[in-house]
């Protein structure tokens, strides 16, 4: 078999993943430019990426190909029709980062309510070694406990989200953007009450027709000005410059993005000109990226690399 990883620097240096080796010749690149794709996978058995896109176009001279492995849950880069046109597998990992995007989550949503940059800066520069009080609180923040926590996308990340949010002392209300899902573990309520009841908004769904930019103009406007936007779905679940018109504007408090429409963030991002870290923290698309869960990440690949050689049907996709 022949192995070509094409985006290993999307798990890091820090990550092993020498186990590829096992079955057979494997090529590793650290990342691969479109116009490359085409000529590294041209011999590939199995090619092992992330991000990039496998269409006619760059996989019609892969000949050999059977098999591609997703290091993520997403498969949007995928033509899955295309793929199962010519006989290619495709597989995907699940539940491997949900605790750490679920904690990151919870990071970015204290940071903001506590609004931490301004104490931390408060005694880092000094201001408070000159006080005569042993305390400061200006600007005032609030607790959890009590709030409203409302989530898109219950799948296993946002249930994780609505646990803790319970711990915490929060109520949780959720809304399908499917219909599908008629969990009874927490309040199922329709999209205008999510948006005017909920305290914090985190979104955990995946980017389909139903979701892209289901955060739109409209939608902020029907949101709490004193609420919290949280995404670690994907960028364009939100609108970036409806979002940017809402923050300036005062329409919500705050937001935390761990993703964005387009990334790396592109100069003309008007969110990027946002500078008060009590309004917005963007972090870049890390949520998921902590060392035990790309270990996790790395080691399912593995597996289903595995468990296809076997004639075993382990996250296939199609």
């Amino acid at each position: 078999m022949r192995i070509v990883v094409l985006e290993k620097a999307s798990l890091g240096n820090d990550i092993d993943i020498s186990f590829f080796d096992d079955f057979g010749e494997t090529e590793y690149y650290d990342s691969t430019a479109l116009e490359e794709v085409e000529q590294r996978v041209a011999d590939a058995d199995i090619i092992i990426a992330s991000k990039i896109p496998f269409n006619a176009s760059t996989l019609s001279g892969a000949t050999h190909l059977k098999l591609i492995c997703e290091t993520a849950t997403g498969y949007n880069n995928v033509d899955l029709a295309y793929c199962k046109a010519r006989g290619i597998r495709v597989t995907n990992v699940a539940d491997y980062c949900t605790s750490v995007v679920a904690q990151h989550t919870l990071a970015m949503t204290l940071y903001l309510m506590e609004k931490l940059p301004v104490y931390d800066a408060y005694v880092k520069n000094g201001e408070y070694g000159r006080g005569t009080v042993f305390t400061y609180f200006e600007p005032y923040f609030t607790e959890l406990c009590g709030k409203t926590w409302g989530i898109i996308g219950l799948g296993n990340i946002g249930r994780k989200v609505a646990q803790m949010a319970q711990v915490f002392g929060c109520r949780v209300i959720y809304y399908s953007a499917s219909g599908k899902n008629d969990s009874t573990d927490f309040e199922r309520v329709d999209f205008d009450t999510l948006l005017a009841e909920s305290d914090i908004l985190s979104l955990h769904c995946p980017l389909t027709e139903r979701t892209e930019r289901i955060i739109n103009a409209q939608a902020l406007d029907k949101m709490k000005e004193t609420a919290i936007l949280i995404n670690v779905a994907r960028g364009p679940v939100v609108d970036g410059q409806a979002l940017y018109d809402a923050l300036v504007s005062g329409k919500i408090a705050a937001a935390g993005l761990d993703v964005l429409e387009k990334e790396p963030i592109t100069a003309d991002n008007p969110l990027g000109k946002i500078k008060d870290s009590t309004k917005l923290i963007i972090t870049p698309h890390m949520a998921w990226a902590s060392h035990e869960a790309r270990e996790r990440c790395a080691q399912e690949v593995y597996r289903n690399i595995k468990s296809f050689i076997a004639g075993e049907e382990r996250n296939i996709v199609v």
